[in-house]
């Protein structure tokens, strides 16, 4: 069973807070939270007060990934279970948990150089969630959605999610790739009904943002669809167009973020019943559509 309960927050640096204003309020619609860095921008999806955090910095890149846990006898065992892992653990100071907007937290870095922070006792936002373009986020139970990592070391880090923060895997993806290199797989690891909540996916280094794409999920095709429309009328690039994956049965589209990692935007993603799901490894990621340009 997975410590981890969902993903719980993003909290990423950005280069230029103007553009992602436009991005993220004017485009995608997300709701606009608050918090105690006046200079921040909090993005809202529910009743947590910020899903996602960006933060003013010099180049772009991931700041910390919140992942949260029940209550405080799982952070406790997530703490030892990390520290047995060989790896020196922070406890957040209560100050440093209010501005996060949690009860309590703990601090490290997992073994391919990403900030992990997890957490448990968010605190709720309970005025209405009031995007402009209306659309209602997916992640009661569930969490934001879902993270895409480089890592240089798969298995070494695959191993540390499962073994120690006891990550469900839900399959891979099989990469393209010459005879010689052998099998190159994208890792899905899950934490509750979601498909996947993390990924990872091989890399030379963690050059760049530290980040492939963030998946966020809407209850309607039509809000998709509208949102794609959005996308396209603002001149933005498509990293992929729209199409069904084959493993979470998402329809989504990939659009690249100001800060140079492409959002995820889908709908109808599947449910996992762990009692009868088998882990499968793919060799198509979309039934349809999905043209990717990597430019």
């Amino acid at each position: 069973m997975a410590i981890i309960s969902s993903l719980g927050y993003v909290e990423i640096a950005v280069s230029d807070p103007d553009a992602w204003r436009t991005f993220a309020f004017d485009v995608i619609g997300f709701a606009e939270g608050s918090g105690p860095n006046p200079d921040a921008i909090y993005l809202r999806m529910d009743e947590h007060v910020a899903r996602l955090v960006l933060v003013p910095g010099d180049t772009d890149t991931v700041r910390a990934i919140g992942w949260e846990v029940r209550d405080h006898r799982a952070l406790a065992e997530a703490l030892e279970a990390v520290e047995q892992a060989g790896i020196a653990v922070t406890a957040l100071t209560v100050a440093e948990a209010d501005k996060r907007g949690v009860e309590a937290a703990i601090s490290f870095v997992d073994p391919s150089g990403t900030t992990v922070e997890i957490f448990h006792g968010p605190v709720l936002d309970h005025s209405p969630v009031v995007g402009k373009f209306g659309n209602r986020f997916v992640t009661d139970g569930l969490g934001l959605g879902h993270a895409v990592l480089p890592v240089p070391d798969l298995d070494g880090v695959f191993h540390f999610y499962t073994d120690v923060l006891g990550f469900l895997p839900r399959g891979a993806f099989r990469l393209p790739a010459p005879p010689e290199y052998g099998p190159v797989r994208i890792r899905f690891l899950g934490v509750n009904q979601r498909h996947h909540s993390l990924a990872l996916i091989p890399s030379g280094g963690n050059e760049g943002p530290g980040l492939v794409h963030i998946m966020v999920e809407v209850d309607r095709l039509d809000d998709v669809g509208r949102a794609l429309d959005r996308v396209h009328k603002a001149g933005y690039h498509v990293s992929s167009t729209l199409g069904r994956h084959t493993n979470d049965k998402m329809i989504s589209f990939y659009v690249r973020t100001p800060g140079g990692w492409d959002l995820e935007f889908g709908t109808e993603g599947v449910l996992i019943d762990e009692n009868t799901y088998t882990a499968e490894e793919m060799t198509a990621d979309s039934y349809w559509g999905h043209d990717w340009d990597r430019s």
